[in-house]
């Protein structure tokens, strides 16, 4: 199925939420952030915007374990402490305003506001692990924002006569670098969910680079696209740097002597033909569980559908078998478990097969995964199968599930149930994975032991007769059996009005 004809995005397996709140706690720049909130005092002095005074980073850094002789300190004392003050961790009193009165150096004193442990402290080791992960949330968006500014040298550069930054000539825009950002993230977010839920290969940032610049539709990328895809790196390199310390990626930063033996931009195209260690030195990022959560969340709060694994658990079968028809199989088969897991069998098995019924489009997709779902059941769903022996729908079905488990009193289908079962059975396929290399050998299968198929399935009651035979008539290995199927999709389309 299309992305356009369903935009869902795969489901994503989530850690429980005691977890994700444990790996939040651990993330360095959230722990700095809870231990100054906890430094905060009736000494501490702020300014206007609530950062710290100048003065204070040091003592600040310090308590963090930070020592003196470190160069950043100060900068990671700063960014802890905007961070505690975004989240509520610390409540600042901001330096009232005098109204520019005074003189002498009284006058011209620096004022001061004050800062003390704010309400939301409590919730770090007294509130549920959902009120940890509302905070962690608050902090990787004070965090998405920083990432998204320009670096000091290149507003330094971008500073004109006066002192004040030329945007026009930094080429910065607020807007524009946030939802490159946003972009990367949800690229790299799908990236990690695509296969079975949650990835634990790294992504190399010359294919995230790529995915944000390289149209689908181009062949081999020209020099300036490559030179694009270079500068995307670098701007990507930098901010994934300051995303790691939230807890959001694990990072492997672009090999600094790569970047020195670079005459001018790199290039990242040589990294699709190299090793797996050569490929590594262009920069490797993985989401953490903790960054599923995070950009998951982020997600849902812009409208995305961003389905996760077990958030069906609670619903009817109904709703269950829509939904993970559109999933892969293996992300289908983990959600099935989690809604089997609460319910007593042979009560799951039944409402899975009334579920199942229905001459809608979706409906053979639904009983593939039906039919996935019942596979592993024992014979306390034997009662609940056999009851659809006779439903035209289900019929086949049910004597496939009894015939796998050795039944020996199964009664054999008409020749009408075998026709519609064959169509129903191909028509999930297409719907699932579309035209894939191994549908040609299933239709083989299951018209080999048919004598005059394409002779009657034609008239087989199925809304999908006609497009499973032209999908026949394309596929199947058979020359003779693909015109045949063609003369049967052109009688089905005949005698259906239009």
């Amino acid at each position: 199925m299309s992305a356009d004809s369903h935009p869902t995005l795969p489901p994503v397996r989530l850690r429980s939420d005691a977890e994700l709140a444990r790996d939040a706690l651990g993330a360095p720049l959230f722990a700095r952030a809870v231990r100054l909130a906890r430094w905060a005092g009736p000494d501490t002095r702020v300014g206007v915007g609530g950062e710290l005074a100048t003065d204070q980073l040091p003592e600040a850094a310090a308590v963090l374990g930070l020592g003196a002789a470190d160069a950043d300190s100060a900068g990671y004392a700063s960014q802890a402490w905007r961070v505690a003050v975004d989240t509520g961790l610390v409540d600042v009193t901001e330096p009232e305003d005098d109204g520019g009165e005074g003189d002498g150096a009284e006058g011209d004193e620096e004022r001061f506001g004050t800062a003390a442990p704010g309400e939301d402290l409590a919730l770090v080791t007294g509130g549920a692990p959902g009120d940890v992960l509302d905070l962690w949330l608050a902090a990787l968006d004070t965090v998405l924002a920083d990432a998204a500014v320009p670096d000091l040298d290149d507003l330094v550069d971008a500073l004109d006569a006066g002192g004040e930054v030329d945007f026009d000539r930094l080429d910065w825009n607020p807007g524009r670098e946030a939802d490159f950002l946003d972009g990367v993230l949800a690229n790299l977010y799908l990236l990690t969910v695509t296969e079975g839920g949650a990835a634990d290969d790294p992504v190399p940032l010359p294919v995230l680079a790529a995915s944000m610049v390289v149209p689908d539709d181009m062949g081999e990328p020209t020099d300036a696209v490559l030179e694009q895809v270079s500068d995307a790196m670098m701007r990507l390199d930098d901010q994934f740097r300051q995303l790691e310390p939230i807890g959001l990626v694990e990072f492997r930063p672009v090999d600094e002597e790569l970047m020195a033996e670079a005459d001018g931009p790199l290039e990242p195209g040589t990294a699709s033909t190299a090793d797996d260690e050569d490929v590594s030195r262009y920069g490797m990022v993985r989401l953490t569980p903790l960054g599923l959560y995070g950009i998951r969340a982020r997600m849902l709060e812009a409208g995305i559908d961003a389905p996760a694994v077990g958030e069906l658990a609670e619903k009817g079968a109904d709703a269950l078998l829509d939904a993970v028809s559109f999933y892969s199989e293996n992300a289908a088969q983990a959600e099935i478990e989690q809604w089997l897991a609460g319910r007593e069998l042979p009560a799951a098995a039944a409402e899975l097969l009334a579920a199942a019924r229905g001459d809608d489009e979706g409906g053979p997709l639904r009983r593939l995964r039906c039919q996935q779902a019942l596979a592993p059941a024992g014979p306390e769903a034997e009662p609940a199968v056999r009851s659809v022996l006779d439903d035209p729908e289900l019929g086949g079905l049910a004597r496939v599930w009894l015939a796998e488990r050795g039944v020996s009193d199964v009664p054999a289908p008409d020749p009408e149930m075998v026709f519609w079962l064959t169509v129903d059975t191909i028509a999930a396929q297409l719907a699932a994975d579309g035209e894939t290399e191994e549908l040609p050998l299933l239709m083989e299968t299951l018209t080999a032991h048919h004598a005059g198929f394409f002779e009657q399935v034609w008239r087989v009651e199925h809304p999908a007769t006609a497009y499973v035979l032209e999908a026949m008539g394309r596929l199947h290995p058979d020359r003779k059996a693909a015109k045949d199927a063609r003369k049967a999709a052109f009688k089905a389309r005949s005698r259906r009005p239009a």
